[in-house]
């Protein structure tokens, strides 16, 4: 079984290449590992002066050159990028290490692109590791759980889950690459209870002292708000198999990777709720 890794075991300074570095664990992550004296190359489409683009095999190269550890986040679950990964690896071989930000859930689509994109890295030349993260505690205030006008509309039912927060995934995430610890491991994240999205929305009004409720939503309709949006249908397929799995109870377990790698408990949502409330995150 994996074991806790220290904070400082191989490098006390390295280069590495996060891939979706302005996103919401990318940009984090950057921060954690700035922090800690490594160099960090954030990239993604619109980066300057490195770019890099799943698209351009041309811009591959300049990214992935002297770094000695990669965060990859891919482009998406609504196509298959598991050929590209498999082509940036192949670039990236003299690499000592991939930690590749996946999501807790994938069995319930087992032959879609997420799970595409793990088999990819592990069939490539390059050492790894799969992060499988619960839903994030920031998809209430940053991604498909934001409450719009109060409230919070999913197809979960009473389906429970044990939101992780970003914070954690990219403490995780640096240690693992700071230490190059994890190899060969896939490990799942979660906080440290289960709680419905109705909990959530209460736990999101005390905080904020504003009104949010949640409302149950059919599956069906979900799907056609989705579509009526432009939303690709792979991606469409993606999100009703991960929701389904909570609202079956199926994703209610907990996770006890945060502890393991980190020393310590994960964040609860309660005590992640009262931080943003209170304007405290790092990263906004």
């Amino acid at each position: 079984m994996f074991v806790q890794a220290s904070r400082h075991t191989v490098d006390d300074m390295a280069t590495f290449l996060i891939l979706g570095g302005t996103g919401k664990v990318g940009r984090r992550l950057t921060r954690v590992l700035d922090q800690d004296g490594h160099t960090t190359r954030p990239v993604g489409r619109s980066t300057s002066p490195i770019r890099f683009d799943w698209n351009s095999p041309a811009t591959w190269d300049a990214a992935t050159a002297g770094a000695d550890g990669i965060f990859v986040v891919g482009p998406g679950s609504a196509r298959d990028w598991s050929p590209q990964l498999s082509k940036l690896l192949e670039t990236a071989s003299t690499v000592s290490h991939v930690v590749l930000l996946s999501a807790r859930g994938v069995e319930f689509r087992p032959d879609g692109n997420v799970a595409r994109a793990e088999r990819a890295l592990r069939e490539g030349p390059v050492p790894w590791t799969i992060l499988r993260p619960t839903h994030f505690a920031q998809n209430f205030t940053e991604a498909m759980f934001t409450p719009v006008d109060g409230r919070i509309v999913a197809p979960v039912g009473g389906g429970a889950q044990p939101f992780v927060d970003v914070e954690d995934i990219a403490e995780v995430a640096g240690r693992l690459l700071a230490t190059r610890a994890g190899k060969g491991e896939t490990i799942e994240l979660s906080g440290p209870r289960a709680i419905t999205f109705d909990a959530a929305a209460r736990i999101l009004a005390e905080t904020t002292r504003q009104s949010v409720e949640f409302q149950d939503q059919n599956a069906e309709e979900h799907a056609a708000q989705l579509r009526s949006a432009g939303t690709p249908e792979e991606y469409i397929r993606w999100r009703l198999a991960m929701l389904g799995g909570i609202r079956r109870g199926e994703d209610a377990y907990l996770s006890d990777g945060v502890a393991r790698i980190l020393g310590r408990p994960a964040t609860d949502f309660t005590t992640w709720a009262g931080r943003e409330a209170a304007g405290q995150t790092a990263v906004d």
